[in-house]
């Protein structure tokens, strides 16, 4: 074989293919009509390989993205082949690379994903291990006596509900007639089987008689239909498509969706996903020489390709972990220096930098009406242990001055719930006083979290701290500390601080270091906004405290609108703070590929000049992209230049070999890689008016790594990212919780006892649902409220 096909309207071959039109006939299966197809071939371009030759050597500037994408399309075929591809990623079926079952009629499968970059060694072949849920080979029937506990089929009636949760969306394959088509579950049908009929309809369409299922089934295909009290499957389409559950079977190397797992499959998919670095490399390696891998068959030899299939050999070094502020139990700053290999520090004996006095805080209690005692909270048990921690930290924390109490169904009454929290803000106002914060105690994960952070962050102007009652009765030290740092940062405190500047910085002017990220909805929908989202610091020289911005734009659409506006408030606020505003800008841009590298520059970076050019404000502006969604892994070739699990050492920076082969990009592990194996985050430095060196940018990073808010250790992305995406993510909850509260209101306004009315929220009048609903509260929007 020598051409490459990209399942669309691309083919790359090593030889010239004849041009035309050719007529092609494709028949399904056994009793399925012939189809006639006519394919036109035409040559577009030939592709020059010189291009990439000269690309590499820095004659031309820009990468010549056919050629690269045919070469990937080329190392991909064989893989597309003899692998089930499931989005970018194949995976070896017969037999499996690993599997484990998950129960429920679904099993784990390994597979690989794989990509081509430019590197200063040429063309790298990216390859790493990935594991996905597929359902099994099994008839319907027995998939729901797996799938759903306690499923009876004499009691169907009882389980519609679960089964159709189960069902719909999945692909099945039919054993009454040789095929090997797929047919999608749109529904179950609303009769059962022995009572269904359809019509029987001429050539021309037009009905001529009636036929029942069963009777259909039986003298076409001598099938005699066993289950006649239960649905058939319906798969939709134009035209009348029932089956009987009992002649369906799940297609094999159908992916299963993640959601739909339960707990337990879950949570044994996460344990097979996070595989440690030994077993991980072992599994790379075996991959690249596969039959099925990248380099088997014969493909890549016709293309007169060749390549190296060891692991290339990189030189890294190790940055030295900054020292760090906190407050001793005297109320004095002391500096800490880290050691030993996981950089992590703790809190016995010290407190945060600056502990934010509680004074007026509540409680709003949704487990009082539960029937289980285990789920109630122990309200004065709980309070009693907070206030001790806040004690130990040395942080004065009075009793909540807000006690509220109700039940857990609350969650799901958008009106209702929505009316508590303004009532508890209007009593709190007519005290002429605010909440810091409030403490919403839940029996468990429910729906209604994301509506109450929607109310309380748009509509109210409430921060809220969300906790289990499980989590709370039992009140383990390290449970508090963390919940403490939580809402230190939200109300405004500093938990940690670097003892020296940041690298590079070391004038008198102030900084502001920007993140942004777009979060898009998942892939099977097709209508939702994309949510982007920018954060940006408003201290200096901490940089540790942030502001935040969320706003709705076009479906999937990555390029953020308006950055240069968003950006520009966010200095307003800045300047508003410290009567000054920032001389040098540092943007962290996240979820970019490299094609859209091109999109940040000239459209966002031209976006932010024009609005601060056209305010007369000229900072300097340093852009860098990070990325955290690429197949790049790092393992040490000796042992003892890791840590004990056989991940790379936090603070493992890599800028040769497999880097870009010009530009300024870097990969750097800043955390402690506990579980599987450590994933380093790639900078890409696009724009840099500070003419910040590789040292210095690298430092700067890893130092600010040990700034986030909500740990006591380094994270694996610096933290103006982090923030971005945990802001973009709360913007996601806002869309859905509008989205069910329009749902119900829907619902209940066909009812004599709507509970959705049209409340004012606003002094201006506004209704609940006039709202947009990603408006931030000007209350929260300049504090650390996602943290």
């Amino acid at each position: 074989m020598s051409t490459a096909y990209d399942g669309e309207k691309n083919i790359f071959s090593a030889v010239r293919l004849p041009e035309g039109t050719f007529g092609v006939d494709v028949t399904k299966g056994e009793n399925d009509r012939t189809v006639s197809y006519s394919v036109t071939l035409k040559l577009v371009k030939p592709l020059e390989l010189r291009k990439l030759s000269d690309y590499f050597s820095g004659t031309v500037s820009s990468i010549p993205r056919d050629i690269l994408q045919g070469l990937d399309l080329v190392v991909k075929e064989n893989p597309t082949n003899r692998c089930t591809p499931a989005g970018r990623c194949f995976f070896p079926m017969d037999p499996p690379l690993k599997q484990m079952g998950l129960g429920e009629g679904i099993v784990a499968i390994g597979g690989f994903q794989q990509s081509l970059k430019p590197t200063s060694q040429g063309l790298s072949l990216c390859l790493d291990y990935s594991v996905l849920s597929f359902q099994k080979k099994v008839p319907v029937l027995d998939f729901l006596k797996d799938h759903i506990r306690g499923f009876n089929l004499r009691a169907f009636d009882r389980f519609k509900n679960q089964v159709e949760q189960a069902l719909i969306g999945l692909k099945v394959n039919v054993i009454h007639r040789r095929t090997k088509q797929k047919y999608n579950i749109v529904r179950l049908t609303t009769k059962a089987t022995r009572d269904i009929t359809f019509p029987i309809l001429d050539s021309e369409g037009r009905k001529t008689s009636e036929a029942g299922l069963l009777d259909y089934f039986w003298n076409t295909y001598q099938v005699d239909i066993q289950y006649k009290d239960i649905p058939a499957l319906d798969f939709g389409g134009s035209k009348t498509n029932y089956v009987p559950m009992e002649l369906c079977v799940l297609v094999q190397g159908e992916r299963f969706p993640k959601e739909k797992l339960g707990r337990d499959a879950a949570r044994d998919l996460k344990k097979m996903s996070v595989a440690p670095p030994r077993e991980r490399l072992d599994t790379i390696q075996t991959m690249v020489t596969a039959q099925e891998g990248p380099f088997g068959g014969n493909i890549i030899q016709n293309f007169d390709m060749g390549a190296n299939t060891s692991m290339t050999n990189v030189t890294g070094r190790v940055i030295k972990p900054p020292q760090l502020k906190l407050r001793n139990r005297n109320g004095k700053i002391d500096t800490m220096t880290l050691e030993g290999e996981k950089c992590q520090w703790n809190l016995m004996g010290r407190s945060m930098v600056e502990g934010k006095p509680v004074t007026h805080w509540g409680i709003l209690d949704f487990t009082s009406k539960e029937r289980d005692h285990w789920c109630k909270l122990k309200e004065d048990k709980f309070v009693d242990k907070l206030i001790e921690k806040y004690k130990v930290f040395g942080i004065f924390m009075e009793e909540p001055v807000v006690r509220k109490q109700c039940s857990m169904s609350t969650l799901g009454d958008y009106q209702q719930l929505y009316n508590i929290l303004r009532n508890i803000d209007d009593d709190q106002k007519k005290h002429q006083r605010r909440l810091q914060f409030l403490l919403c105690v839940m029996a468990n994960k429910h729906q209604g979290y994301k509506c109450l952070k929607w109310i309380a962050e748009t509509k109210v102007g409430i921060v809220t701290q969300c906790c289990l009652s499980v989590n709370a009765n039992e009140g383990k030290d390290q449970y508090l500390t963390n919940l403490a740092l939580k809402i230190n940062a939200k109300i405004g405190g500093s938990n940690v601080e670097l003892h020296s500047r940041l690298p590079h910085f070391k004038g008198e002017g102030h900084v502001m270091f920007i993140g942004a990220d777009v979060n898009h909805p998942a892939s099977r929908d097709y209508n939702s906004p994309s949510i982007a989202a920018v954060v940006a610091t408003v201290n200096w020289p901490a940089a540790n405290q942030y502001a935040a911005r969320v706003c709705a734009q076009n479906h999937r659409v990555e390029k953020i609108e308006n950055f240069g506006g968003i950006c520009l408030e966010l200095v307003s606020h800045y300047e508003r703070l410290n009567k000054v505003r920032p001389e040098k800008i540092v943007i962290f841009r996240d979820g970019v590929s490299e094609s859209q590298f091109q999109m940040v520059l000239n459209e966002e970076l031209q976006n932010l000049k024009k609005v601060f050019g056209d305010a007369n404000y000229l900072p300097t502006i340093t852009l860098i992209v990070a990325q955290k969604r690429h197949q790049t892994r790092f393992f040490p070739t000796n042992p003892r230049d890791g840590i004990s699990n056989g991940n790379v050492l936090p603070g493992t920076v890599v800028d040769t070999e497999v880097v870009h082969p010009f530009e300024f990009d870097f990969y750097l592990c800043s955390h402690y890689g506990s579980l599987g194996t450590s994933k380093p985050t790639h900078y890409h430095v696009l724009w840099d008016d500070e003419k910040f060196t590789s040292d210095e940018l690298q430092k700067l990073i890893y130092d600010m790594c040990f700034t986030f808010a909500r740990c006591t250790k380094p994270v694996s992305l610096v933290p103006p990212v982090y923030y971005a995406d945990l802001t973009a993510y709360r913007g996601r909850l806002y869309y859905e919780a509008k989205n069910q509260m329009q749902h119900s209101g829907s619902a209940a306004s066909s009812s004599s006892s709507s509970r959705i009315t049209s409340t004012s929220v606003s002094s201006a009048g506004s209704s609940l649902t006039d709202l947009g609903p990603y408006k931030l509260h000007a209350d929260v929007e300049n504090i650390m409220f996602f943290i």
